[in-house]
C-alpha cells in the first residue's frame, strides 16, 4: 500500500504545475494510511502510576505532624532560649571583657578552684606513691625510723607547697603542726608523723611495724586535697 501511494505520488510530481506535497487528495490519503498502521509514535507513553504509600509511612508522618502540632505553642519560646545560648556562646569566645565577667562569677571561680583541685590531687597523688612505694621499701628491710622521717620530709614540703610562707627556716616540726595557717585534718596527720619522730629521734625509742602503719596513714590523709579546705 505504502508502495503504491509513492508510486501515485512520484507519477503526480512528474506533471508540470501540480505540487504533489500540498496537494491534499494524494497527502490525506496517504497520511491516514500510515497513520492507522499504528508502527509510528505519535504522543509519550503513559507514566506508570506512583506506588501506593505503605501504611507504616502514612503512620510515620501522622505521628511527627500529631508532635509538631502538640509542641508548636513551645518552639517558639525555644528559639529564643536558643538565640540568647548562641549569643552568649559569641561574646564569651569573641568579646575578652564579657568573658573576665563570667570568669569571675562566684559560681564559675568555684568550679574553676574545684577543677583546679582535682588536676592538683592526681598529680600529687602519683608523687605519694611514689614515696610511698620507697617508704614501703625501707620498712619492709625493717628500717621503720628511716621510712617515718622519709614522710615527716616529704609533709613539709606538701606543707609548703600548700601553705607557701608557712615553713620557715630552723622552724621545728611541732611549731609547724601547731600553725593556726593549717587545716584541722592536715594538722592532725602532720602532727602524728612529727610526734613519732620526736619520739624516735629524742624519746630514745625505735618505731615499731604498728606506729610505721599510722604515720603512712596520717601521711595519706595529709595528701588528700580536699583535707586541706578550711573548716
Amino acid at each position: 500500500m505504502m508502495s503504491l501511494w509513492i508510486a501515485q505520488a512520484s507519477a503526480t510530481a512528474g506533471e508540470p504545475g501540480q505540487g504533489w506535497l500540498i496537494d491534499p487528495e494524494l497527502v490525506d490519503p496517504g497520511y491516514s494510511q500510515t497513520m492507522a498502521g499504528g508502527d509510528i509514535q505519535t504522543r509519550f507513553p503513559a507514566s506508570p502510576p506512583p506506588p501506593d504509600t505503605p501504611e507504616w509511612l502514612k503512620t510515620l508522618f501522622g505521628a511527627i505532624g500529631e508532635f509538631f502540632r502538640w509542641s508548636a505553642p513551645a518552639l517558639k519560646p525555644m528559639l529564643w532560649i536558643a538565640a540568647i545560648l548562641l549569643a552568649l556562646f559569641l561574646l564569651y569566645h569573641f568579646v575578652p571583657a564579657f568573658a573576665r565577667w563570667v570568669d569571675n562569677l562566684p559560681l564559675m571561680r568555684e568550679r574553676r578552684s574545684e577543677v583546679e583541685d582535682e588536676t592538683v590531687g592526681h598529680a600529687e597523688a602519683g608523687a605519694a606513691r611514689a614515696l610511698l612505694a620507697e617508704a614501703d621499701a625501707l620498712a619492709a628491710a625493717g628500717r621503720f625510723d628511716e621510712a617515718v622521717h622519709l614522710l615527716l620530709c616529704r609533709s613539709v614540703e606538701d606543707i609548703e607547697g600548700r601553705r607557701p610562707g608557712l615553713v620557715q627556716p630552723a622552724m621545728t616540726s611541732r611549731a609547724l603542726a601547731d600553725a593556726r595557717d593549717l587545716p584541722a585534718v592536715a594538722r592532725s596527720a602532720f602532727s602524728r608523723i612529727a610526734r613519732a619522730v620526736e619520739i624516735s629521734l629524742f624519746g630514745g625509742r625505735s618505731i615499731d611495724s604498728d606506729a610505721w602503719a599510722a604515720c603512712r596513714s596520717a601521711y595519706a590523709e595529709l595528701t588528700v586535697a580536699r583535707n586541706w579546705a578550711r573548716a
